[in-house]
């Protein structure tokens, strides 16, 4: 959120009018005509830049104005803040100015800079970025001086061939090629000569340049890399830097078709071989020098192309050798581990491109993983080395198993709560997700671990978990990740206990059992009493059993818990994710699986964690998905009947499950029949009728000092109507049906009732037991209209004018219509 002082400004600057805008520009057009431009003309610009931005349509800037604007943008001589603030107003405002912007003149790299963020920020087309591309490489291959050679080309050139890789024609990409090549191996190891600040001792010699050190204070070895340090740099160690920065999508725009080409590939197979003879310790002891030497000059043959793949690979190599070094700064450490990610990042695009480099990439990322698998301050950089395990195992015949089981079990477990690796972490399972699923069994075992990340960094999650749930989902995990999404609330408490039960001081972490009686949650969380239950909730894997036996009392001791922020923002992406769970389940789901699941709808329905309107929620969900589960799988109302029963007959269910009670009551009346089972007796019929009939009864009884009713008529209508559906079945319970719902006009007419209802709630009651009165009075046309078979919803059903559904409703209410007597009752 903005403060309410930039919300002012931003507002002012949308509802600015049109006839105060004018003359903005004109008071702007004035200042920009004079040669000195203050403090008057800067705040003029910044504030212009805030009303051309503030709105999702560009503004239209005056033709005079909008010269002057480029004009200062093209001049090396405007001052550096001013052509910041031109470049962000040009890219913001109308008309494009694409076509009257050049960088042919400008020499100046700043300035280039500039121009060239508007031209990218207002292209449509290859064709708007060609000559700026023709620029950028000329600059490239011109020899100038060394104070105006330009910094700022790499990073334009960048954005140039995200926006449009194809602007590049094969010369530029060969160009480029060979530019980086000499930027990642020939910078030099010399540091640059730092800008003297005089004094009485300043001499020649105390300019001298020295040589750069490695992170551990030793001078440099070999070739330069961004792993070394120095006071100040050279314009090609700079270079050299940026040429690092921008490999990886270099090759992965550029290099993506393979060497394609077999001697080139045979060339490279036998300087390999060629290294290996000159020095076996070259891949042993992880010496670059021994390998540079080896394929420095051989490499020298190779097509532009190539060449950049064998020096990025040296390149590469040294970064892992260097990254051993203990760094004498903190803030070189962090440098050690974002290079380590880019290096094997970059090692693995080159295997793939090359799977040669294979054998020769292993044994340095192997000796790396074996360095740093027993430091977790370097996680992030284990989940490139997982990657490259990922691709390339099988080719050189690697066993991964010890790398995924660290990843899968150790990461999620012990680092939840960094948020950077939740997300990195997270974005790699997404990336491979059918990789993983198919080739590593640890994968969908692991579920509770994962869903760690989620539980504790929701809801920022949420999309990346909503691609990887259908990945965990099998049926042998099907039932236990049910019971996880829902305990998910439970997990990211529990999570939070875990920490701060860790952060106590040691005499503060003494275990006493207490038994069942407790202060607080965290007070539980250390009682060997309640250990099992924590233990399972945390688990890192899954096959420990379904559901936690206690978990009512699970609840209870972490009650405290539930209005914490991170478990109320926990439950509100369960019911998100519980739907793509049965939108997913029912894909594999065969009849065993839909009855164990609409069992834990009944089960879980109630017990779940005390968080502001999680059950609510979550059995709003469970109502929608149980009629899909029992529309595939209708045998189940018979199957379960002694579960349904239960669920029915108990009246307390309706006024905490409402929504729930309805969707079963609906599915017993719409497939307790024998056209959805044979097995459907008489018997079970009348069982189900009489349970039903019993609780509308129930609820129905308004006694004069009865408080009002607690539920939606839609209950009363629905078992109204599922006790028609069921008599038309068992026609000897007709008579006992149309009895009660004669009586429902008594009902109606209670005073209590009518406090309550509004008029259309009742008018609706009347309405329903009105309608179904008279279908049964004519039983076959009641068991046609409430009972209809199970293949009437297939197409013929709509085309087959011998059994029109239109024509035979009409019938029915012209019948009705005539034999209507329920005014009578």
């Amino acid at each position: 959120m903005y403060a309410s002082g930039t919300e002012s400004l931003i507002k002012q600057a949308r509802e600015i009018q049109e006839e105060e805008l004018l003359k903005f520009y004109g008071r702007i057009s004035k200042l920009l005509h004079l040669k000195d431009y203050g403090n008057e003309t800067v705040d003029s610009l910044q504030r212009l830049h805030l009303i051309v931005s503030a709105t999702k349509y560009g503004r239209t800037i005056p033709s005079d104005l909008h010269k002057k604007l480029q004009a200062l943008l093209c001049s090396p001589s405007t001052p550096e803040q001013l052509q910041v603030l031109c470049s962000c107003t040009l890219r913001e405002s109308l008309p494009i100015c694409i076509s009257s912007l050049s960088t042919e003149d400008i020499q100046d790299s700043r300035t280039i800079s500039y121009v060239a963020a508007v031209i990218l920020a207002q292209a449509g087309h290859k064709n708007d970025l060609s000559p700026l591309s023709n620029q950028l490489l000329k600059s490239l291959e011109c020899r100038q001086p060394e104070s105006q050679i330009s910094r700022h080309v790499l990073p334009i050139l960048s954005k140039v061939i995200s926006f449009s890789p194809e602007s590049l024609t094969e010369d530029h990409i060969n160009l480029v090629n060979r530019k980086l090549v000499d930027w990642l191996r020939y910078a030099s190891v010399q540091q640059g000569v730092s800008m003297s600040a005089g004094g009485f001792f300043t001499g020649p010699r105390s300019r001298q340049p020295a040589p750069l050190t490695e992170v551990d204070g030793a001078v440099a070895g070999d070739f330069f890399t961004v792993l070394c340090v120095g006071q100040s740099y050279t314009e090609d160690q700079w270079m050299n830097m940026y040429a690092f920065s921008m490999i990886r999508k270099w090759l992965l725009t550029y290099d993506t078709e393979g060497t394609g080409n077999a001697d080139s590939a045979q060339l490279k197979r036998a300087q390999f071989m060629h290294s290996q003879s000159q020095d076996d310790r070259s891949e042993v002891d992880g010496s670059v020098m021994s390998m540079v030497s080896a394929t420095s000059s051989s490499s020298r043959l190779l097509p532009p192309k190539e060449r950049l793949r064998e020096k990025a690979f040296e390149y590469c190599h040294r970064i892992i050798e260097q990254s051993d070094r203990k760094a004498l700064k903190k803030a070189d450490t962090e440098l050690q581990k974002a290079c380590l990610v880019e290096a094997v990042t970059v090692m693995d695009i080159i295997c793939k491109e090359d799977p040669s480099f294979v054998y020769r990439a292993f044994p340095c990322v192997k000796a790396l993983y074996g360095r740093l698998s027993g430091d977790l301050a370097f996680a992030r950089a284990v989940l490139p080395i997982a990657q490259f395990y990922l691709n390339h195992s099988e080719t050189a015949a690697v066993d991964s198993e010890a790398v995924f089981r660290q990843l899968l079990s150790q990461f999620p477990g012990e680092l939840f709560n960094e948020p950077l690796l939740a997300f990195e972490f997270t974005q790699f399972c997404r990336a491979n997700v059918g990789v993983l699923q198919e080739g590593v069994a640890l994968y969908r075992q692991s579920f509770p671990n994962l869903f760690k990340y989620l539980a504790w960094n929701s809801p920022a999650l949420i999309s990346e978990y909503m691609e990887l749930l259908p990945s965990l989902l099998c049926p042998e995990t099907a039932i236990e990740v049910l019971h996880t999404l829902l305990d998910l609330p439970c997990l990211a408490a529990a999570l939070d206990l875990q920490l701060r039960s860790a952060s106590l001081l040691a005499p503060d972490r003494t275990l006493w059992d207490q038994g069942p009686k407790v202060a607080s949650s965290l007070e539980a969380f250390r009682q060997p009493f309640y250990r099992g239950m924590f233990l399972y909730i945390l688990r890192p894997e899954a096959g420990t059993g379904d559901t936690i036996d206690r978990l009512g009392v699970l609840h209870e001791v972490l009650a405290d818990m539930a209005d914490s922020p991170r478990a109320v923002q926990c439950a509100q992406t369960v019911p998100v994710l519980l739907h793509l769970f049965f939108n997913t389940v029912v894909q594999f789901a065969d009849k065993k699986l839909i009855n164990q699941l609409v069992l834990i709808l009944l089960e879980r329905s109630g017990l779940l964690f005390n968080v502001r309107n999680y059950k609510a929620e979550v059995q709003r969900v469970f109502s929608s998905h149980l009629l899909v589960l029992c529309k595939l799988h209708p045998s189940l109302i018979v199957e379960q009947s002694r579960e349904l029963l239960d669920f029915t007959c108990t009246t307390a269910n309706i006024y905490s499950k409402e929504d729930l009670y309805i969707h079963m009551v609906w599915v017993i009346g719409e497939y307790l029949s024998v056209s959805h089972d044979a097995r459907c007796t008489v018997e079970q019929i009348t069982s189900f009728f009489e349970t039903l009939e019993a609780v509308l009864f129930e609820i129905t009884q308004v006694r004069q000092l009865a408080s009002p009713p607690r539920y939606s008529p839609r209950v009363i209508t629905v078992l109204m109507t599922t006790l028609a559906k069921l008599a038309s079945r068992s026609q000897d319970l007709i008579p006992r049906v149309s009895l009660f719902l004669s009586k429902m006009r008594s009902f109606a007419r209670s005073p209590t009732v009518v406090s309550y209802y509004s008029e259309e709630d009742l008018e609706e009651i009347l309405t329903r037991a009105h309608e179904l009165i008279n279908l049964l009075k004519l039983p076959s046309v009641a068991q046609f209209v409430l009972a209809p078979s199970a293949r009437g919803d297939s197409p013929r059903w709509h085309r087959d004018t011998n059994a029109s559904l239109p024509l035979s409703m009409r019938t029915i209410s012209s019948l009705l219509h005539k034999h209507s007597s329920f005014q009578h009752c």
